[in-house]
């Protein structure tokens, strides 16, 4: 990559806010050629079932399955692939899993319940989801580690069963994506995707269960499909490409930086990698650094790409700045590479995960740091968390009235209720009242 290929901002220039919305523009989905396939898809498969899937997983998969039965991997074929792993991919999956799950347990929410001075009793009763939905991408763009951060904690909120949909283009099985299922749990585990597997997943058919909840990414036809059945089921999120942010305060080995970058940037063409510094001089190191290693890269392509069309380099007048402006875009993965992170956290408003110190490479968050890598894109951290236990558990209210708690609010339910013209609902709460 030549010199200035990359984008260089600086926050004092006057249109910096114009150039920062146009750098941050994204549309996730989708144009009108994709919805009207996925819709197809959707119908098809709503309509007819296990035939419509076998049907469109030959097409676009390129096999030749008969029956559903055909594209289902048994328990035994998944433990198999776990027990097969070279000793040192086991250990490093093992060592993953145990910390996702440690991770999680923290978050599990119990029932709760408090009892007013008349006898009321009012709380709310947490239950983990009947059945969820796990799409797994696959071929050649495999991720064991989506495995582990998706049903881990499905596993955890005490989900009774997890069915995984993942393709198998071109008959190619990944085995460490078995192994990692195997290792999490999963209960069943179906070679199909794209929105075909969304809608079996949404609808069930003959031989694929119907779930409460689809989790996992997946390309834009997955994408589309999941927005398309939501409210039939409930949907983690529709995810955009990977981000980074990079706070640096200029202390860092650039070479550190510029692989940081590279980190997200080699996801695909789309991702984006954005560095905030004060330091000019440090900012022209770290465009060092990306010229020097780009070459070394296998994704050179993918990530010169990348770095081209979506990446910035942003000169800010100070740290205070630097998160003025990370609050503006609001990432998906933050790294705060500074001396004191610690002390720049209060100011972080929204961020999928904040990556502390100059030794916390955002890469340990994807695989083993423990906390989930599901997370928020495209500034939706504005409003959305990382996935978690708490997106496979429901809360129910619980109310339970004594004889003089009814009595007392119903009068001011009664009164409430009148107010609205609800004559029934007043009545039913007149009842309760003692006269």
């Amino acid at each position: 990559m030549s010199r200035n290929q990359i984008l260089k901002l600086n926050s004092a220039q006057e249109d910096f806010a114009r150039q920062l919305d146009q750098l941050l523009a994204w549309e996730s989905v989708s144009d009108e050629k994709v919805n009207l396939i996925v819709n197809e898809i959707l119908a098809a498969v709503k309509q007819r079932g296990d035939e419509a899937v076998v049907e469109y997983t030959n097409r676009f998969d390129r096999l030749s399955a008969e029956a559903m039965a055909d594209l289902e991997m048994s328990s035994e074929r998944l433990q198999q692939a776990l027990e097969n792993l070279p000793q040192e991919q086991r250990q490093a999956l093992e060592t993953a899993a145990e910390r996702i799950r440690i991770y999680h347990e923290k978050q599990k929410s119990d029932s709760w319940q408090y009892t007013e001075a008349d006898g009321t009793m009012l709380g709310q009763k947490v239950t983990p989801m009947d059945r969820v939905g796990l799409y797994v991408p696959g071929g050649k763009a495999s991720y064991p580690s989506s495995v582990l951060m998706n049903a881990m904690p499905a596993k955890v909120a005490g989900v009774a069963e997890i069915i995984m949909v993942v393709p198998t283009p071109d008959g190619e099985v990944n085995e460490l994506v078995l192994a990692a299922a195997a290792l999490a749990g999963v209960d069943r585990v179906f070679c199909i995707g794209g929105a075909q597997a969304v809608a079996a997943l949404a609808y069930g058919t003959e031989t694929v269960p119907k779930v409460d909840k689809i989790v996992g990414p997946g390309n834009i036809f997955v994408a589309t499909a999941k927005r398309a059945v939501f409210g039939a089921v409930g949907i983690d999120m529709i995810a955009g490409p990977s981000e980074i942010l990079v706070v640096c305060d200029g202390q860092t080995d650039p070479d550190w930086i510029a692989m940081d970058l590279f980190s997200q940037a080699e996801h695909d063409e789309d991702a984006q990698s954005i560095l905030l510094s004060p330091d000019a001089a440090f900012i022209d190191a770290v465009e060092a650094s990306i010229n020097k290693l780009l070459p070394t890269m296998e994704r050179e392509g993918i990530i010169e790409v990348s770095l081209r069309e979506r990446a910035a380099l942003i000169k800010v007048a100070d740290l205070d700045e630097a998160m003025e402006v990370t609050n503006r875009i609001a990432p998906e993965h933050l790294e705060l590479s500074v001396e004191d992170p610690e002390a720049l956290v209060p100011q972080v408003r929204h961020a999928g995960a904040i990556f502390m110190g100059r030794y916390t490479a955002e890469a340990l968050g994807d695989y083993c740091a423990g906390p989930n890598h599901v997370l928020p894109t495209s500034g939706t951290a504005r409003f959305s968390s990382p996935l978690g236990v708490y997106d496979f558990q429901k809360r129910s209210s619980l109310i339970m009235f004594s004889a003089d708690g009814a009595s007392e609010m119903g009068k001011v339910a009664s009164v409430l209720a009148r107010g609205e013209s609800l004559t029934a609902h007043a009545r039913s709460a007149e009842y309760r009242i003692k006269k």
